[in-house]
């Protein structure tokens, strides 16, 4: 884990894919995307199983690190209506189940438009985006709030590193631009897509269990 200053509030970094805003006791997680392999099985296409399981395993150890008392989702909960499988909505259940006491809520993304909100059951409460709450803007897509700071996803951001040696790594990111920042998918199956950062910007790569701050050069390099 490691702490970086956001809008005047701390907020801790996992290497989980997930954001801490301690004050509040509030785990920040974008694009879960829960049920997309099962989409992609649905539609003929061999994807590997128990992406679901995996998922839910690192969201319960974030949540028994930190202690946290809420979980807010930044958009995607869901990937598709046909992502909806009985095995995907029953190991959702069942977590739920076992975090009973956690509040839970999910602002809105793209992907949530088209496969609706969660069964009633999982007692998650949905809002459009920006929801705001202290200095921030919660939303899916990173689009600037004007007097708030926007914690988004959708992006699922990766930064491009390379060596002296013209060694190369695309390794997922946190990016924190002057007026918004955006947080890496969570899902186990999720692509990446490569930003490019200015020089003010702050990128934290995460390696295997590390989250490590890179620095960037003025032309917007790594």
């Amino acid at each position: 884990m490691i702490a970086t200053t956001v809008a005047g509030e701390t907020l801790e970094l996992f290497p989980q894919r997930a954001a801490y805003w301690k004050a509040r006791a509030t785990l920040l997680v974008a694009d879960p995307h829960f049920g997309k392999a099962a989409t992609f099985r649905a539609a003929g296409v061999y994807v590997p199983e128990a992406t679901t399981a995996g998922t839910l395993a690192r969201l319960t150890a974030l949540i028994d690190t930190t202690h946290a008392q809420r979980i807010v989702f930044l958009g995607d909960f869901l990937h598709a209506k046909e992502g909806r499988h009985p095995d995907t909505l029953a190991a959702l259940n069942g977590w739920r189940e076992a975090h009973a006491s956690l509040e839970m809520a999910v602002v809105r993304g793209n992907h949530d438009r088209h496969a609706g909100d969660v069964p009633a059951t999982l007692r998650m409460t949905y809002a459009n985006a920006p929801v705001i709450e202290g200095p921030f803007a919660f939303a899916h897509h990173p689009t600037r709030c004007n007097g708030s700071y926007v914690l988004a996803g959708h992006v699922h951001p990766a930064a491009h590193l390379s060596g002296r040696g013209r060694q190369h790594e695309c390794l997922p990111c946190f990016h924190f631009q002057r007026e918004v920042g955006v947080l890496p998918a969570f899902g186990e199956f999720t692509g990446m897509a490569v930003v490019t950062p200015q020089a003010e910007d702050r990128v934290y790569v995460i390696s295997e269990e590390e989250v490590i701050e890179v620095r960037v050069r003025a032309e917007g390099r790594r």
